[in-house]
């Protein structure tokens, strides 16, 4: 993530996800060590399923392959010039948590033996941290009271988005897909409208909006 802050250009919508990611990757690094996480373990291993699921979308369009669907709006739509730097955040911050915060919770469960509820709390501690963030970057990146006319539409657009709101979905889909993991074709079935809807809703954040 530090490579790509470096490499990717000012304006890349993808750059701008990257770098709001990278701070919520650095801050779950310092309180790994500092008795944040109840069972630190399980929590570093949930990260790295996390961000590794980001990391993969970003190495797919890499190599000229497409992306999963809920990250597919953001990496199309990287450079439009209508777009805010918030929206582009927003955008990234919804397919990570409503897309691959639910299976990064069946890969922790499945490499280390155990069910959803068994995380549960260290999971409502992550949430804390990216709720926290959702905040900073709202204010970061929202347009200041000189452009509240402007930015009117971009109010109304991120005021209908809630984290909280995406990582509660994202909780009861991961235990829905853990339980279904004796179903192959259900299970996948499942993930594959999970990776749909969150797109749509992806699209629905980058639109366009009059003023810029």
């Amino acid at each position: 993530m530090r490579t790509l802050r470096d490499e990717l250009p000012p304006g890349d919508g993808v750059g701008t996800f990257n770098r709001v990611y990278l701070s919520v990757t650095e801050e779950m690094l310092r309180r790994l060590g500092n008795g944040y996480f109840a069972a630190p373990v399980v929590a570093a291993r949930l990260d790295v399923h996390f961000a590794g699921r980001y990391l993969a979308a970003v190495d797919a369009v890499a190599r000229g392959r497409r992306p999963p669907s809920c990250w597919r709006p953001l990496f199309q739509a990287r450079h439009h010039p209508g777009l805010r730097p918030l929206q582009f955040a927003l955008a990234g911050i919804n397919a990570h948590i409503g897309h691959d915060l639910a299976l990064a919770v069946v890969g922790t469960c499945r490499d280390l033996g155990i069910e959803p509820e068994d995380m549960e709390d260290d999971y409502q501690r992550v949430g804390e941290v990216l709720t926290a963030l959702e905040e900073r970057v709202r204010e970061e990146l929202m347009p200041g009271p000189d452009l509240l006319d402007i930015a009117d539409p971009l109010t109304h657009l991120v005021g209908a988005w809630s984290l909280e709101r995406a990582r509660e979905a994202a909780w009861a889909a991961g235990r829905a897909l853990w339980r279904l993991r004796g179903l192959p074709d259900v299970h996948d079935e499942f993930a594959h409208r999970l990776d749909q809807s969150v797109g749509l809703v992806g699209r629905f954040l980058l639109t366009p909006l009059c003023g810029r």
